[in-house]
């Protein structure tokens, strides 16, 4: 032993959890809200209530706390709350962590057959409902405005993930779910879909090539595409205390692809080499071909290897997928459309499923190869010309969110809202920008007193 202490990069800087909850009016100190923007960006992140457990913590399994900004009359004001989940509420009837993540073997025998759900990683709104989601659990609902925690969405009768999507002509809700059945990491997909009025209409199983973390997916007006990718899942590696979620690079990457109305057994699978995607920006169909814009990885980012060695930093690109449904291969065409690293894209969601022009992501200028971003990007996907807002001084930001300025605006017209941390000062900004002049910095600047730690997703809900 070297006697050097190491600090969980996951429990340290703007990655280490706050404790409070909090209600601020918050200072406006550049520019004006503008009048028209009216609602609420809601935003959620791992927050653990307790030191943790698994001295190996991940930054995925933290408690999920909410974090409102309401604006309103060019004012804004702020609040945060925990998801009361079980598991929140079991550790704090005993005042300390009782599950240990990714390593359940490593869990209190209080925590045995409990709930460990956190819902930390999406906030969306459907069907009237606001709705916390991690994707190794139900969606949790929590109520609008006062973040109070309201409980299970029942009638999902099982996990459901992170990141659905919601048709804008149908008003459905699409998901899936990797890793269920009753054994924990296993090989099984559902495919899921919500209609508009909230009720669970479909929930179909299949069988993956190999059992894979499987983070987003994407849906077109009629397809939908489920990527598994070789950030596998493994029991087995697990009970010999080996990483439970590890990349091997050894097996290809695959997209399954079906029709939305057809039977799961219809599942065409489509191959690449191996490579990890996070987060698709948007898919769409063109001419008997399915086009994906996503951002991929060359390796899977904040995992080891299979045999617990660390893996090799990476970060994601722009790339655009062709599948071609007509032809005869069942290779990926891939095309690289942009040259900054980033992650967290997103683009006028009236055009999910559909072709589509703008699209804005964070990005990272220094190459770190990590999740640490300091840029904000519009990409013209007609064009191909981007434009980028660099924050100085070591500041970092959000996932940006865009918002139209109204129903009927034309596509891309409209604001980003982000949340920036100030490194000089630890603590954060709510920023408001032009979505179509990004480069310009931020419209309107709006100071929280004190920091909102990193997380991962958010949305506005207009009103």
């Amino acid at each position: 032993m070297d006697g050097e202490v190491r600090i969980n990069p996951y429990l340290a800087g703007n990655f280490a959890p706050i404790r409070s909850e909090d209600d601020f009016d918050l200072k406006v100190t550049k520019g004006e809200i503008p009048k028209d923007l009216r609602g609420t960006l809601y935003r959620t992140g791992p927050n653990p209530q307790f030191e943790p457990r698994d001295p190996n913590y991940h930054w995925f399994t933290g408690d999920g706390m909410i974090h409102g900004f309401r604006v309103a009359d060019g004012k804004v004001s702020y609040r945060n709350r925990y998801v009361r989940t079980p598991k929140w509420e079991l550790e704090h009837e005993h005042g300390r962590s009782l599950f240990a993540g990714f390593n359940p073997m490593a869990s209190d025998p209080i925590a045995f057959g409990k709930d460990g759900g956190v819902a930390n990683t999406n906030i969306v709104w459907h069907a009237g409902k606001l709705l916390a989601l991690e994707e190794g659990h139900m969606p949790f609902e929590i109520e609008p405005g006062t973040l109070k925690s309201l409980g299970y969405v029942e009638p999902y009768a099982g996990r459901v993930t992170a990141h659905p999507k919601m048709d804008p002509k149908t008003g459905e809700m699409v998901w899936f779910a990797y890793g269920v059945g009753d054994a924990p990491l296993s090989d099984m997909i559902s495919y899921g879909v919500t209609d508009a009025s909230g009720k669970v209409v479909r929930r179909s199983d299949f069988q993956a090539p190999y059992g894979a973390m499987m983070h987003d997916f994407m849906v077109t007006e009629n397809y939908v595409l489920f990527p598994v990718m070789p950030l596998t899942g493994s029991l087995e590696r697990a009970m010999k205390g080996l990483p439970a979620y590890a990349w091997e690079p050894e097996k290809p990457a695959y997209v399954g692809v079906m029709r939305r109305d057809a039977d799961v057994s219809t599942i065409r699978w489509f191959h690449t080499g191996a490579c990890y995607v996070f987060h698709p920006m948007n898919a769409y169909e063109q001419d008997g071909k399915l086009i994906a814009d996503v951002f991929r990885y060359d390796s899977a980012p904040l995992f080891p290897l299979a045999d617990g060695r660390r893996g090799d930093k990476s970060a994601a690109r722009l790339a655009r997928w062709t599948l071609d449904l007509s032809g005869d291969s069942d290779a990926i065409q891939e095309e690289m459309l942009d040259d900054l690293d980033g992650e967290f894209p997103r683009f006028d969601e009236r055009l999910a499923g559909s072709g589509y022009r703008h699209g804005w992501f964070a990005g990272d200028t220094t190459r770190s190869g990590s999740v640490k971003l300091n840029s904000i990007a519009h990409i013209d996907l007609t064009t191909g010309k981007r434009s980028v807002y660099e924050f100085t001084g070591g500041d970092l930001v959000s996932e940006p969110v865009f918002t139209p300025t109204s129903d009927s605006a034309p596509e891309g017209q409209g604001w980003l809202t982000a949340v920036a941390w100030r490194a000089a000062e630890n603590r954060s900004d709510f920023l408001v920008f032009d979505a179509q002049d990004v480069a310009a910095g931020p419209i309107a600047v709006a100071e929280v007193p004190r920091r909102v730690p990193f997380g991962f997703h958010g949305n506005w809900v207009a009103g």
